[in-house]
């Protein structure tokens, strides 16, 4: 268990590492208007090393995935999902800039999927493990979509299992932001991620 808990604290402070040699470079993570704020949008290559993988093999599983960034400046989440060994999640995630995500209402994500299922996680904290909040997208297959993910919607998880006596996400409290596949169906998996953005109002129906 100390070694575990070694690789945990290590990580812990690779993703602190990385995302202040990134920011620290220039990146502008500014507001394109007042209601919407772009976080990442994926087109300076270094993006990928904000991004760390946790898969099942934490655990013993053989599932494998990792983060890359494409040519045409998309975030590829892709890997293979095993069910053995009890394993069955492949993950990425990272530490955003210090934002006050409190005055916003949600996330606007634009993917393109394999018609898989995935989770969008954030969690309140910036340990490795610990409780996340979920929000589950579907995907159809080779064609860009944009969902709207709205915080008070999000799920208390731990572990594949929902709390149920946790308390509802605060944004203000927003220390990492990750993706995550646990659709209990084995294979290849692709997601391809162009932006995700927080919004402050939801958007109005057209009449």
């Amino acid at each position: 268990m100390k070694g575990i808990f070694l690789n945990i604290n290590f990580l812990t402070a690779f993703l602190l590492i990385n995302n202040a040699l990134v920011y620290g470079e220039g990146k502008k993570m500014d507001a394109d208007s007042d209601s919407t704020k772009i976080v990442i949008d994926f087109k300076d290559a270094k993006e990928v090393r904000l991004w760390s993988a946790i898969n099942d093999d934490v655990m013993g599983g053989l599932s494998e995935g990792k983060a890359s960034i494409t040519e045409d400046g998309y975030l590829l989440f892709s890997g293979n999902l095993s069910l053995e060994n009890n394993g069955g999640f492949s993950s990425i995630r990272m530490i955003p800039p210090e934002i006050d995500f409190g005055v916003y209402k949600g996330a606007r994500i634009r993917v393109k999927g394999d018609g898989r299922s995935y989770q969008f996680r954030l969690r309140t904290s910036r340990r490795f493990d610990g409780a996340a909040y979920k929000s589950e997208f579907h995907t159809i297959p080779e064609k860009w979509i944009e969902i709207d993910l709205y915080f008070d919607s999000f799920l208390p998880v731990y572990r594949g299992k929902i709390l149920k006596n946790a308390e509802p996400l605060d944004p203000a409290e927003i220390r990492q932001i990750g993706l995550l596949i646990a659709d209990k169906s084995e294979g290849s998996f692709e997601l391809f991620v162009d932006r995700i953005e927080f919004f402050k109002s939801k958007p109005e129906i057209a009449r």
